[in-house]
């Protein structure tokens, strides 16, 4: 019961620490760029002052002798489903872990799809897919995801970001928007992705810690990989080493950059101490302006 009591309060400390940014930017601009699959006939109308000229339906305009538009409305059955890695090395984290992130930013994702009336699923992954929720609608849906988020207990440690995303894409069977929230440490994973963009639309969002991009000046430390256990002692005070260890992030995050550019897959790196918020409106906002052009 204790248990039960637990989550449902975590799960309310989530919606309401995010209610804020849904309510503020993210809910508009998540609309602006998730808007339907399609667009469906409605019917055929006297034209107004104001009108959109390129809907005129100039076949019964002649017939008339008056100007009649073609009405449509939106399809609104969209299927936005949330891909999230849940191995050992999200544990990592300053202030709050990479999970904790991951977390509140799929949360503010989506209340603002069920703002939008999507239906909303699930996806937790490790080596492989370990939770799956069908896509459903409504508040006490998202609700029921958020507490899954919180209660579930890994089966396994590592990640493996190719057998997930195969798993995953046998699974949807229809169209969805899938935001794949994860570090990215992974062997090569293109393939799948590759294969799951040509039928679905894919948001990878990059959730890191600043830790992890430089080696603080601290003396020796040691240092654990969470998913393999392997320890390696570290003398921090060595500047080559700082450099080199520097070195070799950025060039992890520039091979990671060129990889879904190459995909034609949009990527939004988050900071676990950095309002997730800023980035994700500078994302839509972006999209929403390659979308127009």
């Amino acid at each position: 019961m204790h248990h039960t009591k637990e989550i449902i309060r975590q799960v309310r400390k989530i919606e309401i620490s995010t209610k804020q940014q849904v309510d503020g930017l993210i809910a508009g601009n998540y609309h602006s760029v998730f808007k339907g699959q399609g667009i469906d006939f409605s019917e055929i109308r006297e034209y107004r002052p104001g009108d959109d000229v390129r809907a005129i339906d100039w076949k019964v305009t002649a017939r008339f002798n008056h100007p009649f538009i073609k009405e449509f409305v939106e399809e609104r059955d969209l299927r936005v489903y949330f891909a999230i890695d849940i191995s050992a090395s999200g544990s990592f984290g300053s202030n709050i872990s990479k999970m904790q992130k991951a977390t509140e930013i799929a949360a503010s994702l989506m209340f603002s799809a069920m703002k939008n009336n999507d239906n909303v699923g699930l996806f937790l992954f490790t080596e492989d897919v370990e939770k799956y929720v069908p896509a459903r609608k409504g508040r006490k849906h998202v609700l029921k995801l958020l507490g899954t988020m919180v209660s579930y207990e890994p089966l396994e440690k590592r990640t493996d970001i190719m057998k997930s995303m195969e798993s995953i894409a046998k699974m949807l069977k229809r169209r969805s928007i899938v935001f794949v929230i994860s570090d990215f440490i992974s062997d090569d994973f293109s393939k799948p992705l590759n294969i799951m963009k040509s039928r679905h639309d894919i948001v990878a969002l990059r959730v890191m810690d600043a830790r992890e991009q430089e080696l603080p000046d601290v003396g020796l430390i040691e240092l654990e990989d969470e998913e393999t256990g392997e320890q390696l002692l570290v003398d921090t005070s060595d500047e080559e080493i700082r450099i080199r260890y520097a070195e070799l992030v950025r060039e992890h995050n520039e091979t990671l950059q060129k990889l879904f550019r190459k995909m034609k897959i949009d990527m939004v790196d988050l900071v676990t101490d950095e309002p997730y918020e800023v980035a994700l409106n500078k994302f839509f906002k972006t999209r929403k302006i390659k979308e127009i052009r």
